[in-house]
């Protein structure tokens, strides 16, 4: 039995709580703690609850590195402070935090774990000293990267440096940094509600961004209007709801769309993505051209542009027959290539070859 801990600044849209589900379910031990509470009802396993800065100031300076960050992509940059105030604020955050990390740390015996992962790839301070600290008394050190993490922040040099095992789950990470191994992330559509019949002359279309720029919420809107004068159709945009009421809305609809033209979120898809999926609904997002004939057995409609989207969406909304097949096709492939049991035996393997187990 494998003691496995995962360390999450949040509960990324739930995919750390799947890792840590996962290890559980298959045998080994494993805990989940997370520094932050996730805004949007995600479960949570242990959470520290630390604050997070959200006033006004806090939030324009981080929209502000995002789009400095915007310009340059092709690679993923080490982590620097970009000025003394920052520096300073980060050195005093780690001060504050300290006791009550250390106090975790003792209470739920975080010690005696024998792997440490840490999504994000960010210990629990800026500067990585507990990181450090159980790499030297013989700790195996997995850093999973997946968002904006690569794209936004950049690498923790001192932390990159003690890692042993680095692994991906966002497809374009892979062209960030070079030492990346891909592993889809685990889902148990257990949690999905049962899909509902919808209506035979109404077609339902649904998109569920956490952030609009990032998912290309604008243009799908633009292509929807101008379909909305030609077809039968409802759209459903669901924002800032609690995570119940979007799947009882989901498991109604016909097509969703995870993602269109956004900007910085990277091109694929994500948990919105892969619950529609598992629950039999035709998914659209954007991909390269490269990620799609990758990605095996794409169960996905592919739409990089407004042109893509609207001649997609129209096929679609004519033909019933093809969004039944397509939504068959993407039950199947969640279960084969997200499901716990296909999941775990990768990243054991990925162990194996790395000499952490």
């Amino acid at each position: 039995m494998l003691k496995i801990l995962h360390l999450a600044p949040q509960n990324y849209a739930g995919v750390p709580y799947d890792f840590f589900k996962m290890h559980n379910s298959v045998g080994d031990y494993s805990h989940l703690v997370t520094y932050h509470q996730n805004p949007i009802d995600f479960p949570e396993d242990i959470c520290l609850k630390l604050p997070l800065p959200d006033f006004s100031f806090a939030k324009r300076w981080r929209k502000k590195k995002a789009e400095d960050r915007e310009v340059n992509v092709t690679s993923s940059p080490l982590f620097a402070s970009k000025n003394t105030l920052e520096k300073l604020y980060f050195n005093v955050n780690d001060r504050m935090r300290r006791s009550k990390i250390e106090e975790a740390i003792e209470k739920y015996k975080l010690d005696e774990f024998d792997i440490i992962h840490y999504d994000a790839g960010l210990d629990f301070y800026r500067y990585p000293s507990q990181a450090i600290k159980w790499k030297k008394a013989g700790k195996r050190i997995v850093c999973c990267y997946y968002g904006s993490d690569l794209r936004l922040r950049g690498l923790i040099r001192e932390l990159d440096e003690i890692s042993d095992l680095n692994i991906t789950s966002e497809y374009d990470h892979l062209a960030l940094k070079k030492d990346l191994n891909y592993l889809f992330y685990p889902y148990d559509p257990s949690e999905l509600p049962a899909k509902k019949d919808s209506s035979a002359d109404t077609v339902r279309i649904v998109h569920s961004p956490t952030n609009r720029k990032y998912k290309g919420t604008g243009l799908i809107i633009s292509v929807i209007e101008k379909i909305k004068s030609e077809k039968k159709i409802e759209f459903i945009l669901l924002e800032n709801k609690p995570r119940d009421e979007v799947l009882q809305v989901k498991c109604g609809c016909d097509i969703a769309i995870d993602q269109v033209g956004g900007s910085m979120g990277g091109t694929g898809y994500g948990k919105a993505g892969l619950e529609t999926l598992a629950m039999g609904i035709t998914t659209i997002t954007n991909m390269t051209g490269e990620y799609a004939n990758w990605l095996p057995e794409n169960p996905f409609v592919v739409a990089n542009n407004e042109d893509d989207l609207y001649r997609k969406l129209s096929e679609l909304i004519e033909n019933t027959d093809q969004r039944k097949h397509l939504g068959e096709k993407g039950k199947k492939w969640v279960d084969k290539y997200h499901g716990y049991k296909s999941v775990d035996s990768k990243l054991k393997e990925l162990y194996r070859q790395n000499n952490i187990t």
